[in-house]
């Protein structure tokens, strides 16, 4: 539905994306993430045709950014960071404009409103003017203005933005549910909000791809060591060197009153001496369980080392 191929965007002499390539799949939902400054907002405005790119070449749903941009856009819909509405403009009637400008047919204008309203829960201010409602509201609208054409791709720059904790849980299943029938490209600064929704992630940082994978993909390649979650009920002094020098063990982290954190040698099973040591030592056993890296720490460890290796 994607394909990006070395595309890259300068204002001058300075480069905000460069050399990115790759790919969302029909039905994908993929989460695109990095710092501020990234070049996230940029390359999104250039598969919306919205920014020309300054090299590179990208084909949404077949069609040529530089060639077909008309035809991209009737198959996209885009939700900025910031929503573009008319302040001043009643809900309904904004959408109805929304609608006959991305050229759905005027008897079926009604249903395509009534549609949205009811899919971004509006319906309650559908009469009342954009400017006096909630940032949370208008950012709702704003997403209802993007899916008022039933577009084939969505590409969203955070979605829940503004949103109340009720609000964002919504959003959340919506987006979820859309997923299902459309192939979704999702900004945000909410990881555990792409860990629920994404399959996949694209993560950038100074403009260059840092990593592309799965979760569990991304934290297989990163993980140089296994871990274990560790809680004992009767903790001795000693209990840290003791599990240090078992062999697969690499380091021991306390974390918090008799629970932690231990690193095992790639690819060394340690479950059955760690659990043999604790029953021998009478620390009673309580809880031992491998951990995964969450989402947060692939991102961390990605855009804040000094170099990252781009992948071919």
């Amino acid at each position: 539905m994607i394909e990006v191929q070395n595309l890259a965007k300068s204002y001058g002499p300075r480069s905000a994306i460069q050399g990115l390539t790759f790919q969302v799949n029909q039905g994908e939902v993929v989460g695109f993430l990095g710092p501020n400054g990234a070049g996230k907002t940029t390359t999104m405005n250039i598969l919306c045709c919205i920014l020309p790119a300054s090299s590179g070449t990208a084909r949404v749903c077949g069609f040529d950014i530089f060639e077909q941009s008309y035809e991209i856009r009737k198959r996209i819909g885009y939700l900025p960071e910031t929503p573009p509405l008319y302040q001043d403009m009643v809900v309904s009637k904004y959408l109805a404009f929304a609608a006959g400008l991305r050229g759905v047919p005027k008897k079926q204008i009604p249903s395509a409103v009534d549609r949205v309203l009811g899919q971004c829960h509006i319906r309650d201010v559908q009469d009342r003017i954009i400017g006096r409602l909630s940032k949370g509201y208008q950012q709702r609208i704003g997403l209802a203005q993007a899916m008022i054409h039933d577009p084939e791709i969505l590409i969203l720059d955070e979605p829940t933005i503004g949103l109340d904790p009720i609000q964002i849980i919504e959003i959340r299943k919506l987006i979820q549910e859309l997923g299902k029938s459309h192939t979704i490209l999702l900004s945000s600064h909410i990881l555990p909000e792409v860990t629920q929704i994404c399959q996949r992630v694209i993560i950038i940082h100074e403009g260059r791809i840092a990593a592309m994978d799965t979760l569990d993909g991304l934290n297989a390649s990163l993980r140089h060591s296994n871990r274990l979650e560790l809680k004992v009920r009767n903790a001795d002094t000693g209990i840290t060197p003791k599990l240090e020098a078992l062999d697969k063990v690499s380091a021991v982290h306390p974390d918090g009153v008799n629970r932690f954190i231990i690193d095992i040698e790639s690819n060394q099973p340690a479950q059955d001496d760690v659990a043999r040591m604790v029953l021998e030592q009478g620390w009673g056993l309580e809880e031992l369980k491998p951990v995964s890296m969450t989402l947060e720490d692939i991102f961390l460890k990605l855009t804040t080392e000094e170099k990252l290796d781009t992948p071919s």
